[in-house]
């Protein structure tokens, strides 16, 4: 079943410490391109991240953005060296008496020394990690079914238009009984016109004519067609489709549709040709957003 490459999913899992927020966006794209924005204190999860992002989400221009909440507010607070801190303090008092400068604003000074304070977001610990990792699972796992359900919705329309390609096929097949004949008599009345009745080498004329006519013959092209449009149908439903070899089939649907057009030599297949044209545009339109 083909996926779609456009997705949106949101997970959150929590502790009694911490609960983490992952959402993740996705638009078409030839390859994966990965934007992550995860807290200082998780960026030492990107690459395990990225390393699974290439497997789950496979291509697609994906935005990422992780958030944390801690329940502990304490848990990362900044922490206070108070031994180092009534060091340095006691150091520039001792320094401002000594030379008699006013020491009202030596305890601030003191607090933005090296070391003083120090941020506990270094890194995170083994069970914050899994919480991390299971709200990204969760994220992917919603973010994959809304791919899932729209690439429902490109495959019912796909699978429309080309039933409607295979319907002018028919049509083509419809009118094209009478376009042989007229095609002779109107090459025959030519020549008559031309260099008159009684000069026309009949057997000529016919090697001339099959000639010209197998030039003009689309049976093969009818065949291939409805052929490709038909394996197009196969793979769309197929377990392992993708955008990739459904891309592939309709260029090949292309050609002969083209192929058709140029050797009718018939306004009402022309016409229907163009017909077939739009829709395959359509198709290679809605395929550049299957994955």
């Amino acid at each position: 079943m083909i996926k779609s490459m456009t997705g949106y999913g949101v997970g959150a899992h929590e502790n009694a410490k911490v609960k983490y927020t992952v959402e993740i966006k996705s638009l078409n794209s030839k390859f994966l391109e990965l934007n992550i924005r995860l807290p200082k204190v998780v960026s030492d999860k990107e690459l395990t991240l990225r390393g699974e992002c290439s497997k789950l989400i496979e291509r697609g221009k994906v935005n990422i953005l992780i958030s944390s909440e801690y329940t502990d507010h304490t848990a990362k607070a900044s922490s206070i060296n108070i031994e180092l801190l009534k060091k340095y303090y006691h150091q520039l008092k001792s320094i401002a008496d000594e030379i008699g400068e006013d020491s009202s604003s030596l305890f601030n000074l003191a607090l933005n020394m090296p070391e003083v304070i120090s941020n506990n977001d270094e890194e995170i610990d083994q069970e914050e990690g899994k919480v991390l990792m299971n709200a990204f699972y969760l994220a992917i796992e919603k973010f994959n079914a809304f791919r899932s359900d729209e690439g429902n919705v490109l495959k019912i329309d796909l699978e429309k238009r080309v039933n409607l390609i295979l319907s002018y096929l028919t049509e083509v097949e419809s009118v094209e009984g009478d376009r042989i004949p007229l095609i002779r008599e109107r090459l025959n009345n030519y020549m008559e016109d031309t260099v008159g009745k009684e000069n026309i080498d009949k057997n000529r004329f016919e090697q001339e004519i099959v000639f010209y006519i197998d030039k003009l013959d689309i049976t093969e092209e009818k065949v291939r067609l409805r052929s490709h449009c038909n394996y197009f149908i196969e793979a769309l439903n197929s377990q392992d489709s993708n955008g990739k070899k459904l891309g592939f089939i309709s260029q090949e649907m292309g050609r002969e549709i083209n192929t058709l057009g140029s050797k009718a030599n018939n306004s009402d297949i022309q016409q229907i040709v163009v017909r077939m044209k739009e829709e395959l545009e359509k198709i290679k339109e809605q395929l550049l957003n299957v994955l």
